[in-house]
């Protein structure tokens, strides 16, 4: 299944084509097609060029590690042990050239999160974030040293057919995508100013 957006204005069909579901195909994800997309996460942008981003993959590769990634999940998120891949995303929260805050570490993991979700879609592979999932079990599970924060859940796989999902999923799965206009989130000049769409 395929939700392409109905944009206001044209964007790259890359872009349109990325979104998040929730069926799975157990099809394993092959590590050359894994080193692509951690390969495009590498070239995201970052502050002082920094890379705060860290990644924990699990899947079936290594069943045991997969079965403890799937205990950080939220109950919500049950539909995501299905997925042949899970990760997490990590924040290093200090630059590593004077250990001061990062106040941007979150920011640029985000930015590199996409590039890895924009190129899974060039490669025929969905992601889904969540931030439904328990931190400190994750820090527990993955070993996350101090000084970095689990930032999100990726369930990362090959899409399936709507009727692998409950009913319910299903629903959620077919409610048409929205975003609000941009003129309710970009401003000219003063927050709070829309911008024109015409000078």
């Amino acid at each position: 299944m395929e939700k392409p957006v109905p944009v206001a204005h044209p964007i790259e069909p890359l872009l349109q084509r990325r979104w998040s579901p929730r069926a799975f195909a157990p099809k394993p994800v092959e590590r050359q097609v894994l080193l692509r997309l951690f390969e495009a996460a590498r070239w995201a942008p970052s502050s002082y060029n920094e890379q705060p981003w860290r990644y924990i993959v699990v899947s079936h590769e290594n069943p045991e590690w997969l079965k403890e990634a799937h205990s950080v999940l939220s109950p919500g998120n049950a539909w995501a042990t299905r997925a042949p891949v899970l990760i997490c995303s990590v924040a290093q929260l200090t630059f590593a050239r004077n250990n001061k805050p990062n106040r941007h570490a979150f920011h640029d993991v985000g930015a590199a999160s996409e590039n890895f979700l924009l190129q899974a879609v060039a490669l025929g592979l969905f992601g889904h974030q969540m931030a439904g999932f328990d931190v400190e079990k994750a820090r527990a599970v993955f070993h996350i040293p101090e000084g970095c924060e689990p930032v999100a859940m990726i369930a990362l796989g090959y899409p399936a057919a709507l009727e692998t999902l409950t009913e319910e999923q299903r629903a959620r799965e077919q409610l048409p995508r929205v975003r609000r206009p941009i003129e309710e989130s970009v401003f000219d000049g003063r927050f709070g100013t829309p911008l024109e769409r015409t000078t």
